[in-house]
């Protein structure tokens, strides 16, 4: 039970000052049960099978957050957390049910509200653009996005450790796909540096980067990239912003989607400073569909996951996991998360009859009632809780009622959608994408330099080889006619004027003059950018 003190917040509602109101219900189940933010940030996971209210309560805790001046971002799989933009009306169907259950768990402030929301799409179709580089990215998540092997990996390091040293900014993938190639014509020289880097290595990194594009995955990557305090915002009435990241179009790519929310994860633990633990997070970061991240992801990958979510608290940032079964978490994960929302599960098979098993048992046992039956029978709407107290001791488990939205449930109309977005704090910042000088760019104009090169030595060739011809046929002369002996001493002078240094010179730059040089320079690299 939690009972904390109030506020109003600058829209009139009344907030707890210290907790997140969750639920209750009395008798059998809990009186009061609340989030309190100064363990929020030791993160939580909400679980449960499809269609037993998991969003619902991602919802409420949004709302939650977003009262008590914490920003939050999270993904809307389905596009039912659009609603948050919006109050709920008494005309809702849902209305008398809603009520009724506030009444019930003691809920005697509830009104409707509508919410600040800032709308990202990584395809730009219902919000604003969100990108990264791929220098920002980094070789490991860009790695586990594409599928490499670690042979290919090895190569994509190189291809990163060669922008550095070269000074050839990746931004986008037409900047990744010219350094590949770079590397590739390269590869000799390069290979005696850093290791064997085959050809069919760079050809399997440019297919699946052709895969990537074909799935709009182009569109991450690129300028202006995400600045993280534009998803930390906090209004002047005081309320944090909610960040929903348009996800139903997403969720055909999988990968594209857990990598990128790794990758802002990883963002969020690289760029914020370390405050220990703060009276309430400075973010809170939603990870819904988390089996999605762990799923055939290499030790390396989940390494880094779970270094992430161990030490990202010190610095204000809450992660929680919403997934079918506790068992999609990795347990070195699953033991971090403090705060636990587990919905019914279905114990179909025997495998599921133990994931519940194993459910039940992360919980510190409640003696007036059987967690394990109580996590098969809560209805919609209901769920065990279970969430840290004082000191940061887990609370007993607890059958818990959720409380009812104050925002809208279910998703906003697209005329809605386009006002929300056309009031946000961030509008017209991240529309127009920008392409400034980088690697496609400076290897471009390195190749065609060298086509410049290679065509002024061509049209030397042919000055030389006139000259010589015009000798040759005595056709070059000033007043008559030479006598052969004259050019013949004159050819031998010139060619004696030469040092074995300045002939073996001129022999390379003639074989670069050729044919084969020229097809070289001009052929491979200048058609490397024709038609762009």
């Amino acid at each position: 039970m939690y009972v904390g003190t109030e506020r109003s917040n600058a829209r009139g509602c009344k907030v707890m000052k210290d907790h997140i109101f969750l639920g209750g219900g009395g008798e059998d189940y809990a009186e009061k049960q609340g989030l309190l933010n100064k363990y929020a940030n030791r993160h939580g996971l909400i679980a449960g099978a499809t269609g037993t209210g998991k969003t619902v309560t991602l919802q409420i805790l949004a709302e939650g957050f977003s009262s008590a001046g914490v920003p939050v971002f999270l993904s809307d799989v389905k596009g039912d957390l659009s609603g948050l933009a919006v109050s709920g009306t008494e005309s809702f169907k849902l209305h008398e049910p809603f009520m009724k259950r506030a009444e019930t768990i003691g809920f005697n402030d509830y009104v409707y509200e509508a919410f600040p929301v800032t709308f990202w799409d990584l395809f730009g179709d219902q919000g604003h653009p969100i990108r990264t580089t791929v220098a920002e990215m980094g070789p490991l998540l860009l790695a586990r996005l594409l599928d490499l092997s670690e042979a290919q990996e090895g190569v994509l390091n190189i291809a990163f450790r060669l922008s550095d040293e070269e000074g050839l900014p990746l931004l986008d993938l037409k900047d990744l796909r010219a350094l590949l190639v770079f590397v590739g014509e390269n590869a000799p020289d390069l290979s005696l540096v850093y290791g064997h880097i085959s050809a069919s290595s760079i050809g399997a990194i440019q297919r699946q980067l052709l895969v990537l594009e074909n799935q709009g995955g182009a569109g991450l990557f690129g300028e202006p990239a995400l600045e993280l305090d534009d998803i930390m915002h906090v209004g002047a009435d005081g309320r944090g912003q909610i960040n929903i990241l348009a996800s139903d179009k997403l969720m055909a790519s999988p990968r594209l989607y857990a990598t990128f929310l790794l990758w802002l994860l990883s963002e969020l633990f690289e760029e914020l400073p370390e405050i220990g633990d703060p009276d309430k997070p400075k973010l809170v970061f939603f990870f819904d569909e988390a089996h999605l991240l762990f799923d055939d992801a290499p030790k390396a990958l989940i390494k880094k996951v779970e270094q992430v979510a161990r030490l990202i608290r010190s610095k204000g940032v809450g992660v929680y996991f919403i997934t079918q079964n506790p068992a999609d978490v990795p347990e070195d994960i699953l033991g971090q998360l403090g705060n636990r929302v587990q919905h019914a599960l279905r114990a179909f098979t025997a495998r599921d009859q133990q994931a519940l098993s194993r459910a039940a048992k992360t919980y510190r046992i409640n003696p007036r009632f059987d967690i394990e039956a109580a996590i098969r029978e809560v209805g919609v709407g209901e769920a065990v809780t279970s969430m840290l107290e004082k000191k940061g001791v887990p609370g007993v488990a607890e059958r818990t009622l959720i409380r009812p939205p104050s925002s809208q449930l279910g998703p906003i109309s697209p005329s809605d959608r386009k006002a929300v977005l056309a009031n946000s704090p961030v509008a017209g910042k991240y529309d127009e994408r920008q392409d400034r000088d980088s690697a496609f760019e400076r290897l471009r104009a390195r190749a065609e330099k060298a086509a410049d090169a290679a065509k002024q030595a061509e049209e030397e060739e042919e000055r030389v080889a006139e000259e010589e011809r015009e000798f040759r046929t005595a056709r070059r002369y000033s007043g008559g006619g030479q006598p052969r002996s004259s050019s013949r001493r004159i050819g031998s002078s010139r060619r004696g004027s030469h040092t074995f240094g300045s002939a073996l010179q001129e022999a390379v730059i003639k074989e670069l003059k050729g044919t084969t040089g020229r097809r070289l320079v001009r052929g491979i690299l200048g058609g490397l950018f024709k038609g762009r």
